[in-house]
């Protein structure tokens, strides 16, 4: 790979863009599918047995010999299975490579082991794969050669979603139809759509590859289950924005160049707080694409790690006692004609459409905060919501002092007459500008803040999809935005009724505004007596898939059926049992094959050091003291390992579903707590040569 590249030269190289569509498809097909993803509709066989045509002609003529309906079930990572172009050798024996229309747009593979929760029996095997053309295809380049990677829903034969990107398309379209319904009453005759624009900050964690592969629980759980702090963390706040390792910048550096191939936009990077962890954010694009983005760097990421010797994590609580990872998910809504409906503009108080965006953002928030609160709910990010660095597990909304105050004057007298501007920030300094300050400042502890022309839900966890976070959000959004323009469109005075309905929703929702720190105690107190929810678990949060209000919710707008979300509720809970087996177990094997032999060998070095002290007659009792430390230690841990065995085995005992997640909840968790306190007593007391796994300082300083 050369050194230097010409990022405008490279970039979208690897993707069937618009662009090389427009240069190899006649251009009534071209057309036809512009026509297609701009308005929705279906391509004509013809139309697309050409463009089937044009894209396997430049995927063979950069190297691929497969393609692959690229799609993403219910495991929230991505899946694939690869089809060789060839087909049949001709009359003279050479090789035909073909790719059809009905190849391109429909895929069958087997539905049976991906996790349906019990939409499909594991004898029924038959699931299709259907193109989604809004997505570019590209082509992924590794070990197995170059693939053709179409982007793809996931359906089973009884037509259920039993993908992520199914519903989060069914969610685009709903608030696009809403949002169109709120912009009518303004006067916009032009916008025949509005999409929803997603930005997500991925935050991870780099480890060295080899010492990565000798800690258990980082191969089999994707975070330490055991670890000492290391003498130094992140107190003194020196790796964030801090100067980029070497190492590390040599992964980020073909990150960059992997990704701008794959045509995904990534702009920034930088140290994030704790050691070893870093963040890589995109610029900003259509929703369904900054998905499929997304997972492309999640995995885009793992591939140039381990091409490094290193491997990233992207669990949300990877280390104790320093900062999880989280992907701040920047959600906006645009209409077709170039307009951001979440821009309040220069004089917010006199932007009307603009506030009554505003006002049913705060509804649709206010009323469906559990459903806020389980999209973003995994194993992970457990440890991570609420911990001093993340945004508590009660969802409110920031808005900042400018907004606030519109607010407060818009509930207090119906109308709003100014608005706190920003001013000029003042350096001091004859050498620097003075420039312009925004009228507000921002707030890191909220979930869902509000960040100049956008809005920021910063509780997705680090691995998660961001699909369901992004359906929820879409889908709430429509049915306020609908609510509205129900009572709106048949108002006699338009004027009064807009100003009037504002002021409603912004009274009966202003609960859910909180500026202060989200992070204290104060504030959970104080969001009790407001009565907002306090979901503080995954398994707590999964039932808000299917309430009553729910499942009208996703009815109403065709995200979801009923069947579909008790599905999803099942994959919570039996996603939940799963990962804390996998996590028990790992700590069980890691005690009773790694740290309780070290420890005994340990013993038996002090026991002999003791004698050999008494033998030559000297005073031996402070060796003796560390001795019977580590033995009570140990003998602590003996009696955890039995008892996390014991309770690991009733709950995997129990049938799949909550009661089944309940247990692993409330006996196993807290029994895998009671296993870690002592090992970890034990890592600061035995020899650093004889403990048997790399510690904290050598995983997160030696990088």
């Amino acid at each position: 790979m050369s050194d230097y590249y010409n990022v405008e030269d490279v970039f979208g190289s690897k993707v069937f863009t618009l662009g090389k569509m427009k240069e190899r498809l006649p251009e009534t097909v071209f057309e036809e599918v512009k026509a297609v993803m701009e308005k929705g509709g279906e391509l004509s066989r013809r139309s697309a047995d050409v463009v089937a045509g044009a894209m396997k002609d430049w995927a063979v003529e950069n190297g691929a010999t497969h393609y692959t309906h690229w799609f993403q079930p219910l495991t929230g990572i991505t899946a694939e299975k690869h089809d060789a172009f060839i087909t049949h050798p001709d009359p003279y024996g050479r090789m035909i490579m073909e790719f059809s229309g009905k190849e391109l747009i429909k895929g069958e593979p087997d539905a049976s082991s991906f996790p349906s929760g019990g939409l499909r029996a594991t004898f029924e095997a038959r699931g299709y794969t259907v193109w989604d053309i809004t997505s570019p295809a590209f082509l992924k380049e590794d070990a197995t050669g170059v693939i053709l990677c179409v982007p793809t829903a996931f359906c089973s034969y009884t037509g259920e979603a039993l993908d992520k990107k199914t519903p989060l398309l069914r969610s685009m379209e709903a608030v696009s139809a809403q949002a169109l319904r709120i912009v009518r009453l303004f006067g916009d005759t032009r916008s025949t759509k509005v999409t929803p624009s997603v930005g997500p900050e991925q935050e991870y964690f780099l480890v060295d590859r080899e010492k990565y592969l000798r800690r258990p629980d980082m191969v089999f759980a994707g975070r330490t289950l055991f670890g000492a702090p290391a003498p130094k963390g992140q107190e003194m706040d020196d790796h964030y924005f801090g100067a980029i390792r070497e190492r590390v910048g040599a992964f980020m550096k073909d990150l960059n160049l992997e990704l701008w191939k794959l045509g995904v936009t990534a702009k920034t990077q930088h140290n994030e707080a704790a050691p070893a962890q870093h963040e890589l954010a995109p610029i900003y694009e259509t929703a369904n694409i900054a998905v499929d983005h997304n997972q492309i760097i999640m995995e885009t990421m793992k591939k140039i790690a381990e091409r490094k010797g290193l491997h990233c994590l992207l669990n949300e609580k990877p280390y104790n006692g320093v900062n999880g990872s989280g992907k701040h998910n920047n959600w906006s809504l645009t209409t077709d004609t170039g307009v951001n409906m979440l821009d309040p503009g220069d004089t917010p108080e006199a932007n009307i459409q603009f506030l009554l965006v505003l006002a049913c953002i705060l509804k649709a928030v206010d009323d469906h905060a559990d459903l806020l609160r389980q999209s973003a709910a995994n194993v992970g990010n457990e440890h991570r919501l609420g911990a001093d660095e993340a945004p508590p597990a009660i969802i409110s909304v920031f808005l900042g002092e400018q907004l606030e105050d519109v607010v407060k004057q818009l509930i207090e007298t119906g109308a709003a007459d100014h608005s706190i501007q920003g001013g000029k920030l003042m350096t001091g300094v004859s050498t620097l500008s003075d420039i312009e300050k925004d009228a507000t400042d921002r707030n890191r502890t909220s979930p869902f803040a509000f960040t100049g022309n956008k809005f920021e839900f910063r509780m997705v966890g680090s691995s998660d999809s961001i699909a369901d976070a992004n359906t929820a959000i879409n889908t709430i959004v429509a049915e306020a935005f609908c609510d509205a323009a129900d009572e709106l469109e048949k108002a006699d005075n338009f004027e009064l009724a807009v100003h009037d309905l504002i002021k409603k929703y912004l009274s009966e929702h202003v609960r859910i505004i909180f500026s202060g720190d989200g992070y204290s105690d104060a504030w959970v107190k104080e969001a009790e007596r407001r009565g907002l929810p306090n979901i503080r678990t995954m398994v707590d949060a999964a039932s808000a898939l299917t309430s009553e209000e729910s499942v009208k919710l996703f009815e109403r707008f065709g995200i979801f059926t009923r069947v579909e979300l008790e599905s999803r509720e099942e994959i919570v809970y039996e996603t939940y049992s799963k990962s804390i087996n996998i996590e028990a177990n790992t700590m069980i094997g890691m005690a009773r094959k790694l740290y309780i032999p070290a420890v005994v060998k340990y013993e038996k070095v002090l026991a002999e050091t003791v004698n050999s002290i008494k033998d030559a007659g000297g005073d031996s009792a402070a060796v003796g003291i560390i001795l019977s430390e580590v033995g009570a230690e140990l003998s602590k841990v003996l009696k955890a390992v039995e008892n996390l065995e014991k309770v690991t085995a009733e709950a995997k005992a129990l049938p799949f579903g909550k009661d089944q997640a309940v247990s692993y909840r409330d006996r196993v968790v807290p029994a895998m707590t009671l296993l870690r306190e002592p090992v970890d007593k034990l890592e600061t007391l035995v020899d650093k040569r004889m403990w048997p796994v790399p510690t904290y300082e050598d995983l997160m300083f030696e990088v």
